[in-house]
């Protein structure tokens, strides 16, 4: 499935832990009718940009869900399953045990990404000739960290939001590694997350949305059903609304 921009191997990795301290079983909680893994599944499918797509459980019932898609399942050892497994540990087993040139973490937890943004990760990440990859969103608002501003003064007038540095937050909807820097990383230090010439990719609100909790799974399964019954996304306006005029505020 890789695309013509180049040689090099890309295999998408899609992680399935069966166990979740914040959401039970979240992977296989339904969105719109749908497992939430599905979603990523497909996404990156979609993207064509992939050697091959491998959902990597430590449980195998996930081999089911594989199956279903027609894509690869990887079973990974019942120690790197528990919520205390660290994710470089995870990555470096993969890469031990389904060699590729580069590995992309695509998140089941970002369900609302589409196919075509990951190809745009890819390309970025080739494009730029990085070692490391983490998307990110950006936040044009008043930020503040550990009791100070970030991205503003507080002397003077209060900043207008669209005049406002963004800030980057990370949603790891995909992330992904040079395997090489990686495993070299790894094997040097014992981590390797961010290995090499690192790089972040902003990407769309939808893409930031992250399945952490119940009530992040109910927003998801409703923004999905609300995109499928209204095909047309124009915005509408109260009929007091001057839209050809200018407004404010």
């Amino acid at each position: 499935m890789n695309g013509p921009h180049t040689d090099l191997t890309i295999v998408a990795m899609i992680p399935a832990r069966m166990g979740s301290e914040r959401l039970r079983m979240k992977n296989l909680a339904m969105i719109a009718g749908r497992p939430m893994i599905s979603y990523a599944i497909e996404a990156a499918r979609s993207s064509c940009v992939f050697a091959k797509v491998v959902v990597n459980s430590e449980n195998v019932k996930f081999k089911t869900i594989a199956d279903r898609h027609g894509v690869d399942f990887y079973l990974r050892p019942a120690a790197l399953g528990s919520s205390d497994t660290r994710s470089d540990d995870v990555v470096r087993d993969f890469m031990k045990h389904r060699p590729a040139d580069i590995v992309a973490w695509v998140n089941p937890t970002s369900p609302l990404q589409t196919g075509e943004e990951i190809k745009d990760v890819v390309d970025y990440f080739l494009k730029e000739n990085l070692d490391t990859l983490i998307t990110v969103k950006n936040e044009q608002v008043h930020a503040v960290f550990d009791g100070k501003p970030v991205n503003f003064s507080p002397e003077g007038t209060f900043a207008k939001t669209q005049d406002l540095r963004p800030v980057q937050i990370c949603v790891y909807s995909v992330m992904m590694w040079r395997s090489k820097t990686f495993q070299a990383a790894y094997d040097r230090l014992g981590y390797a997350m961010l290995s090499g010439k690192v790089g972040y990719y902003p990407v769309g609100r939808l893409s930031a949305v992250i399945i952490k909790k119940d009530e992040d799974l109910l927003m998801a399964d409703w923004i999905v059903k609300g995109m499928n019954e209204r095909k047309d996304r124009a915005i509408q306006y109260d009929d007091l609304a001057d839209v050809q005029g200018n407004s404010g505020g």
